[in-house]
C-alpha cells in the first residue's frame, strides 16, 4: 500500500502543470506556430512531450526568453541545444538549433539572440526537476494605446510607450 502511494505521490509531481511561483513574463522564443504540445509524462521516466515544437524556418532568429545565465551550449546526439538558468531558477530550453551564439557562463538578457533554428525548434521549462508547459507562461505583449487627435489640434505629451506583459489563462482571463 505504502508503495502505491508513493507512486501517486510520484505521479502527481511529474503532472504538476505549473511551478509555485510564475516566471516573469516570458516573451516566446520565435514567432511561429507551435506544432507539437505539451504532453506531461506520467512518471519521469516515462514517455511525453517536455516541451513544444514550433514550426520555423531555416535560421530563424531564437531569442532568449527571459533573462539568466546559460548553463549548457552544445550538442547531444547530433542535437544542437542551449539552456538558460533564469533568476528564479526556471531553465529554459531550446533545442534542434542549427548555431548557437552563446556559451557556457553567458549572460542573457530576454530577447537576445541565442541562436538560429532548424525547421523545427524544441522549447521546454523545468522547475526543480518538473517540466512545465510553457504556453500559458508566454506572454502576449501589449502596447498602450495613445490617441491622436483627427481634428488637427495639439496632441497631449506622450509617456514613453513601453508594452505591458499579460498572461492570457485557458480560459482567456487575464492573469497579469
Amino acid at each position: 500500500m505504502n508503495g502505491l502511494l508513493a507512486l501517486v505521490a510520484l505521479w502527481a509531481t511529474a503532472l504538476s502543470p505549473l511551478p509555485a511561483t510564475l516566471p516573469p513574463c516570458l516573451s516566446p522564443p520565435v514567432l511561429a506556430p507551435v506544432v507539437v504540445q505539451f504532453r506531461a509524462p506520467l512518471c519521469p521516466y516515462c514517455s511525453g512531450k517536455r516541451g513544444v515544437e514550433y514550426a520555423t524556418s531555416s535560421h530563424d532568429a531564437v531569442r532568449a526568453a527571459d533573462g539568466g545565465v546559460v548553463t549548457f551550449s552544445g550538442v547531444v546526439v547530433r542535437t544542437r541545444y542551449v539552456v538558460v538558468a533564469h533568476v528564479d531558477q526556471t531553465l529554459a530550453t531550446y533545442g534542434m538549433l542549427a548555431d548557437s551564439v552563446v556559451r557556457a557562463g553567458d549572460q542573457v538578457v530576454a530577447g537576445q539572440l541565442v541562436g538560429h533554428s532548424s525547421a523545427r525548434l524544441y522549447f521546454g521549462l523545468r522547475r526543480s526537476g518538473v517540466y512545465i508547459d510553457p504556453v500559458p507562461l508566454l506572454a502576449q505583449r501589449r502596447w498602450r494605446s495613445h490617441l491622436i487627435p483627427t481634428n488637427g489640434g495639439p496632441s497631449r505629451p506622450t509617456q514613453k510607450r513601453r508594452p505591458s506583459c499579460e498572461i492570457v489563462a485557458a480560459t482567456g482571463e487575464v492573469t497579469r
